[in-house]
């Protein structure tokens, strides 16, 4: 009577493992890509190095509905000065266990600097999002799908200071997929530490003129580790690499150290 437990928890283990050996050969791959990413783009590039603090929470009103609040805040390069405070709340429409619509709006204050002169500006966003849930094995899989509408500052740039003049607006759309996987084999995993790897590819929809100038914006890869405190609360860390598209041939190349937390009540 012992042996069918016995073999099914060394199954249970095996799988795990192998799981758990995809996921750092993933994370090596993704290492690996963005390493040459780096050094095979030429010496044009623009690298910057920045930190950023995140927390996203999400707090239920009711059965099938739920409050987002992202807030973020972004450091200059070389962790200089506050580069950006991001305030991105939602509200949540939980059409069943997979599938998530969300509405919102998004308040960013940006630092830019214009022909010398440094200020904060302010950008404007709505946006709309689909959110899939699903697993594989024993990892925990997200996409979601964005489309945003931005209101972009239109400056003027005047001997001390920089000026709204009205706004542009402009459609861009995000395509982002994320992974967890836990350390530890569990059946339901509430605690402990976990992995996760995910990546975020932006374009320009309409409007690009007023950006770029360019279809493709920006890729966001990310890998990081983290600790499940229990089902409601993780913390993670981890490093991202960021490549902007400029106009013409400019791009940039941003090492982000990031921390950050999720909250679900």
């Amino acid at each position: 009577m012992l042996v069918q437990p016995i073999t099914q928890h060394l199954c249970n283990d095996k799988i795990f493992i192998t799981l758990r050996f995809r996921f750092f050969a993933y994370m090596k791959i993704a290492i690996v890509i963005t390493l040459l990413t780096i050094f095979s783009l030429g010496s044009s590039a623009q690298d910057q190095f920045t930190g950023w603090l995140a927390s996203f929470n999400t707090v239920k009103i009711g059965k099938k509905t739920s409050l987002h609040t992202d807030i973020q805040f972004r450091s200059s390069d070389d962790w200089e000065h506050s580069q950006t405070f991001l305030l991105r709340p939602g509200i949540n429409f939980h059409l069943n266990k997979k599938l998530t619509l969300t509405a919102g709006y998004a308040y960013i204050h940006n630092r830019r600097t214009i022909s010398g002169t440094t200020d904060y500006l302010p950008e404007h966003r709505l946006w709309e999002q689909l959110l899939i849930n699903h697993k594989w094995k024993n990892i925990s899989v997200s996409h979601r799908f964005r489309l945003e509408q931005r209101f972009i500052p239109r400056v003027i740039v005047q001997p001390d200071e920089l000026n709204v003049d009205g706004f542009v607006m402009m459609n861009r759309f995000r395509y982002f997929i994320r992974n967890i996987i836990p350390f530890k084999s569990q059946p339901t995993f509430s605690k402990g530490m976990f992995g996760a790897l995910q990546n975020e590819v932006f374009v320009n929809v309409t409007g690009k003129r007023k950006t770029n100038g360019e279809f493709f914006d920006q890729n966001r890869l990310y890998i990081a580790t983290g600790y499940r405190i229990s089902p409601k609360a993780d913390i993670e860390v981890g490093y991202m690499y960021q490549y902007v598209n400029g106009s013409g041939s400019q791009f940039s190349r941003i090492h982000i150290l990031q921390l950050a937390g999720y909250l679900r009540l």
